[in-house]
């Protein structure tokens, strides 16, 4: 994947995981600024960064239960270790972190 078009994607999915965890239902505050995405679980003052990284066409997640590596395989961003979704394993994370069941669908 060239430059150009991991840009393309990683906007789209910083595009899309704002307008999901707006509406999931959780008190969050989220705040996006120089390719990175912060999401601030109210409840317990924790958070949860997604970055981008260009120069390894990945999207990277920090959460209290460690950090991720996600890489676009078949239209969806796959974790390199488990092979689970981002979609799959921000939610698990918002669910630890929030204190409460959060599911994000994007």
């Amino acid at each position: 994947m060239d430059e150009s078009e991991f840009s393309m994607l990683a906007e789209n999915l910083f595009e899309s995981l704002d307008q999901a965890l707006e509406t999931c239902g959780a008190d969050l505050d989220v705040e996006i600024s120089s390719g990175l995405l912060t999401i601030t679980c109210e409840a317990t003052g924790t958070q949860i960064i997604i970055s981008r990284q260009p120069a390894m066409a990945q999207i990277w997640m920090a959460a209290k239960s460690g950090g991720f590596h996600f890489n676009h395989d078949a239209g969806e961003w796959r974790c390199s270790t488990t092979g689970q979704t981002l979609q799959e394993m921000l939610s698990g994370a918002l669910s630890r972190q929030c204190e409460s069941d959060v599911r994000v669908h994007f």
